[in-house]
């Protein structure tokens, strides 16, 4: 059973590829030592896409921040450029891309999702999160 005193982690990385197979095995290890295994697999794919945005899309440092309060999951990641990221398409419009499938996969996967401006050690940057609540629907029931 998942405790019930909030905490959160960050976890800072380089802008490269390879930050987001830390990012998603830190996760792993974050959700199983804090009893929320049943989440790994959904709250993965999704850190996954906001990571590899947040690299892939962006020229500076990234962060990855977890968070466990009153049953709910959030998952971020911070990255170093301040402009909005683009709003998701259908998933359903996204059939046949090769990418630009993320925050569709976030939106259709998540309880909740957005983005905000944020600072970080004086660098202009934006936070895009997403939850899962400990009641959430796995991926395959949302995508029906």
């Amino acid at each position: 059973m998942p405790e019930d005193t909030p905490w959160e982690y960050s976890l800072y990385i380089p802008n490269d590829p390879r930050a987001v197979t830390v990012s998603r095995r830190t996760l792993r290890l974050i959700l199983t030592l804090h009893g929320l295994i049943r989440l790994v697999d959904t709250a993965e794919l999704l850190a996954t896409e906001l990571v590899s945005n947040a690299v892939l899309h962006t020229k500076g440092p990234a962060a990855l921040r977890v968070r466990w309060a009153e049953g709910v999951l959030r998952i971020g990641a911070w990255d170093a450029d301040p402009e909005p990221p683009e709003p998701p398409a259908p998933l359903m419009d996204l059939a046949d891309e090769e990418g630009g499938r993320g925050l569709a996969l976030v939106r259709a996967c998540s309880d909740l999702w957005g983005w905000q401006p944020l600072s970080r050690f004086g660098n202009r940057g934006k936070y895009v999160w997403c939850e899962l609540g400990t009641t959430q629907r796995g991926v395959t029931s949302r995508a029906s």
